[in-house]
């Protein structure tokens, strides 16, 4: 449809313009009007014929270019206005393509059926977690049998046991798995990814943002959104800390990094229509803030600078921005 709407401008690209018949025409009459007051005009006196024909030429010819100037620069015109119109159309073309396949194509992993893989795996985990804990004489891992009643006395290890949550006995999570948990692994080969998501849903604060970003980046998923696409301008780490800090405003407005038209045209007509997306983004959007206020006075530029670049963090600037967060 858009080839077929815009060869025809190309095929006129190939003759003669109504700028450049009007530039013949105008060019036509004004050698035909010189000519005559040539032909008219009084002869020289002696001496001064070679000086009276050079003002003819000059008479004669420099509006006749000037007249070909205009009208080659307005058939560059002309002509560039068609090639960017072509090159739009291509690119709507592409993406429309792209983003019919991506959800028709079975074969395609798409970040909906990743993140239930992830968090089914992560379900797995936690109840192999809460059966070992809640076991009293079958130790199924003598390393962490011995790590965790080490120092018990006899009579207080079934209390240790049966009233100590799988959370609590967990490790701290480190500020790196937890960047690295928000940005989800790369691929089903990402291992490192998994190992810090898996750590990241033993931590009670951690796993809400990372079960609210899964929600938000499934539902965008279905609208052709996905935060690999997405090129967002970066904000230096004093802005992201002043917005932990409360500061709102103008500005705040580098924290919406978001510039690709099409994603934040179909999340707002998404945020208006849809009621469960926009709860869910809601929802996202105050986890996120509640984390980052937690997350930014123990962290350094480098961390925060790692944090903002993960895809749960795009899916903030995209989301925030939507809703003026950041105005």
């Amino acid at each position: 449809m858009a080839d077929g709407q815009h060869k025809p401008m190309f095929v006129n690209d190939t003759g003669l313009s109504t700028v450049e018949l009007v530039a013949i025409i105008l060019g036509v009459l004004w050698i035909v009007l010189v000519g005559i007051f040539a032909l008219l005009m009084p002869v020289a006196p002696v001496g001064g014929g070679a000086l009276q024909g050079l003002v003819v030429l000059m008479t004669l010819f420099l509006p006749v270019a000037m007249l070909w100037v205009a009208a080659t620069a307005a058939r560059t015109t002309r002509v560039m206005r068609a090639e960017s119109e072509r090159l739009q159309a291509a690119i709507d073309a592409l993406r429309t393509a792209y983003v019919t396949d991506r959800k028709n194509s079975p074969a395609a992993p798409t970040v909906e059926a990743k993140l239930n893989e992830i968090a089914l795996t992560a379900r797995k985990t936690e109840s192999t977690l809460a059966t070992f804990t809640t076991s009293r004489e079958t130790p199924i891992k003598p390393k962490l049998t011995i790590t965790s009643v080490k120092h018990a006395a006899p009579d207080d290890q079934p209390t240790l046991a049966l009233g100590t949550p799988a959370e609590d006995m967990a490790p701290p999570l480190s500020r790196q798995d937890f960047v690295r948990a928000l940005n989800f692994p790369e691929n089903d080969c990402d291992r490192p990814g998994f190992d810090a998501l898996r750590r990241a849903l033993k931590d009670r604060t951690a796993r809400q943002l990372v079960q609210a970003a899964q929600d938000v980046l499934t539902l965008l998923s279905q609208d052709g959104i996905y935060m690999d696409d997405l090129t967002p301008d970066r904000a230096r780490p004093e802005v992201w800390r002043r917005f932990a800090e409360g500061e709102r405003g103008r500005s705040m407005a580098a924290l919406g990094g978001i510039r690709d038209r099409s994603s934040l045209a179909l999340t707002a007509g998404r945020m208006r229509e849809d009621t469960i997306f926009r709860d869910a983004a809601h929802h996202f959007l105050r986890l996120f803030d509640k984390t980052l206020v937690t997350f930014e006075p123990d962290a350094s530029d480098e961390d925060i600078a790692a944090l903002t670049d993960t895809r749960t963090a795009r899916a903030f600037m995209l989301l925030g921005r939507v809703t003026g967060t950041f105005d």
